[in-house]
């Protein structure tokens, strides 16, 4: 059986399809959402490509793209208008469970216990590994703003928007140990005289 082509040319004039088969922009918000979340899965990639990276982290990265892509797939159907959704039945993320944002912060204390305490804002930097997880951090703030966007117009899951705000925390921490682990001292914003 002959491999199928990548390209269909459907979205040649700048729309494409959601799950169901409706057409929409692929400038609106609900794109610029779930492919936020693409690109910021992929800079985990980056994080998980990087040799340095202890098993253990690649572990925890690996479960966060697994659920980065059922938070895709969600915000890729269509949804309800926000002010029906308290009427009918609200769509629920497939896969993710309040379990899943205790995990996070079991994995955020965890880190945060073998850090060094730090008293100063910490500006992005350091170790590779370190300057990676920060980018991260920075896509997954984004991500988060545009899911609140996305939530005044429509329905969303209350649980990703938890989720998504715990995995900027933990890649914040994640930052901290990656320059705690190769010796690297943090680098602090010191206010300008």
């Amino acid at each position: 059986m002959p491999k199928s082509n990548l390209y269909t040319r459907t979205g040649d004039q700048g729309t494409t399809s959601l799950v169901g088969g409706t057409r929409v922009k692929k400038n609106c918000l609900r794109l610029e959402t779930y492919g936020t979340l693409d690109e910021f899965s992929s800079l985990l990639g980056v994080i998980l490509s990087n040799p340095d990276c202890p098993d253990e982290i690649k572990g925890q990265l690996r479960e966060v793209q697994n659920m980065l892509f059922n938070l895709g797939g969600y915000l890729a159907c269509e949804s309800v208008p926000a002010d029906e959704a308290s009427a009918g039945v609200q769509p629920k993320v497939w896969g993710l469970e309040e379990k899943h944002l205790t995990q996070l912060e079991g994995w955020i204390d965890a880190l945060d216990e073998q850090t060094p305490k730090i008293n100063a804002f910490v500006l992005p930097g350091g170790c590779p590994l370190c300057a990676e997880a920060h980018v991260a951090r920075t896509v997954c703030r984004r991500a988060e703003r545009l899911i609140i966007s996305l939530s005044e117009s429509e329905y969303v899951d209350p649980l990703l928007l938890s989720y998504i705000n715990r995995l900027s925390d933990y890649l914040f921490i994640l930052a901290r140990y990656f320059n705690f682990l190769t010796g690297v001292e943090e680098i602090t914003w010191h206010k300008s005289e």
